[in-house]
């Protein structure tokens, strides 16, 4: 079974830092795109990063550019999104999901995700 669990939020002070984990199981990590989302209550879900397991190709939202970084370790399975200087507005669940790579580059974020992982909240204190 295609399986993504998503952890390592908490709460944080604004300005602080947090590293998201989205671990995976069931397939074999190869010639996938894995995408980081987000939802607040009250928004629409955000894409806001992905990563080829490939060759590690990025895209990202303009929003998050230059503030979170997205990574993969082949050998793990795993993705990580790292977050600087978080403020009150990043507050939301985080969720990871997965879907076949195309063998294209990534020019966009797409909400047609084949598997999601169980959200990790993620909450910021001013």
């Amino acid at each position: 079974e295609v399986q993504l669990q998503a952890s390592g939020g908490g709460s944080v002070q604004a300005g602080e830092s947090l590293r998201l984990s989205c671990t995976a199981s069931g397939f074999t990590f190869e010639n996938y795109v894995i995408q980081w989302f987000r939802q607040a209550p009250g928004k629409e879900r955000e894409g806001l990063a992905c990563i080829t397991t490939s060759d590690g190709d990025q895209y990202y939202a303009d929003s998050v550019k230059g503030r979170f970084a997205i990574s993969t370790d082949s050998a793990k399975k795993t993705v990580y999104l790292q977050m600087y200087r978080l403020n009150p507005e990043d507050t939301a669940v985080y969720y990871c999901a997965m879907r076949r790579s195309t063998g294209n580059a990534i020019t966009t974020l797409t909400s047609y995700y084949d598997s999601w992982g169980q959200g990790t909240q993620v909450t910021v204190s001013s």
